[in-house]
């Protein structure tokens, strides 16, 4: 079974409410954005459509819709350094200072100060982003490495067991990164850069009871998503046929987008805080093994860059820390 506490995961949650709150704002207007805007371009183009026959209607219908969705989409690939800035890293530093024990400063809000803590390990958001995403590349080579172990057991159908393996593993991970953020984050130093690349080893050196939980998690939150999914196609359908012309495709979509809000804006951050439970655990006393260190370094080109970023950092008034033991 799994070795995080569903009770204590849900405690802080409900400790965290002014970001569970923002998130839910934020995301659930992301799909509002995405259903109006939709609407938006398909009522354009069911409009021009007026002046041929039904089948140029039908087929202006959805490409009005479709380029409506696309725009919406386009913002929020050029927002996502800026949602991770505010709301996800936001939301990591207050479950990390509550994780261990320690009380939120008065006559501030929550989220002001999970912002002064975030812009004080990260800087600016562009930093941030650059980090989290080689934290998620080392997270694929790691995956790639357990992935070629199992190919090598003599497993029936081996071939696919793999394959089903590391599609299972990709979405496992995902709830990994932010754990690592997690660790910057909780060590105290102002060399993040530093800080990820001995949490992604101390991970690596514990890389078995991280993606167990993780595949629990994966089941559970995935589990659920679908459960809203499908409680969501009732309202969905609703909001097509609202939609001129019907367009027959939206309803699925829309109950995705529905899902994925409550998905981002409630599961994974439960998901998160018990995953930062079992690694901080884990690692607890532990230092970095120099064998994993060598080993991400030749496995994977996106964890030299992160060593050369933190080599060629310089970090105003503290060093970074060297062992897990000194980040509690």
């Amino acid at each position: 079974m799994w070795d995080f506490s569903i009770t204590r995961a849900l405690g802080l949650m409900g400790k965290t409410l002014p970001f569970v709150l923002l998130r839910l704002a934020v995301y659930f207007a992301i799909t509002l954005a995405y259903i109006l805007v939709t609407g938006l371009g398909a009522g354009i183009g069911w409009g021009v459509g007026g002046f041929g026959d039904p089948d140029f209607q039908a087929s202006t219908t959805f490409w009005g819709g479709l380029i409506g969705f696309g725009a919406v989409g386009a913002v929020m690939y050029l927002l996502r350094s800026y949602l991770l800035y505010m709301v996800k890293a936001g939301h990591i530093a207050v479950l990390v200072e509550l994780l261990d024990g320690r009380q939120m400063p008065e006559g501030r809000s929550q989220i002001a100060h999970a912002r002064a803590v975030v812009t004080e390990r990260f800087g600016q958001a562009n930093v941030l982003f650059g980090i989290d995403q080689l934290i998620a590349g080392v997270l694929r080579a790691i995956t790639g490495l357990v992935r070629g172990i199992v190919g090598m057991l003599p497993i029936p159908g081996g071939q696919q067991v793999v394959a089903v393996l590391h599609a299972f593993l990709r979405i496992a991970i995902g709830f990994i990164d932010e754990v690592i953020l997690a660790y910057a984050i909780r060590t105290g130093s102002t060399n993040a850069w530093e800080s990820a690349r001995v949490g992604l080893v101390l991970y690596g050196q514990n890389y078995k009871p991280m993606l167990k939980n993780a595949a629990w998690l994966a089941l559970i939150v995935y589990g659920l998503s679908f459960v809203v999914f499908l409680v969501m196609l009732a309202p969905a359908a609703l909001a097509v046929y609202l939609i001129p012309g019907a367009w027959s495709a939206g309803g699925l979509v829309f109950a995705l987008l529905f899902a994925w809000s409550v998905k981002v804006a409630l599961l994974e951050p439960f998901a998160i805080a018990c995953m930062m439970e079992v690694y901080f655990r884990t690692i607890e006393g532990q230092a970095p093994d120099p064998a994993w260190d060598a080993k991400l370094e030749q496995l994977s080109g996106k964890f030299r860059s992160l060593k050369e970023q933190a080599l060629s950092h310089v970090t105003p008034g503290r060093e970074s820390t060297g062992t897990a033991a000194s980040a509690g």
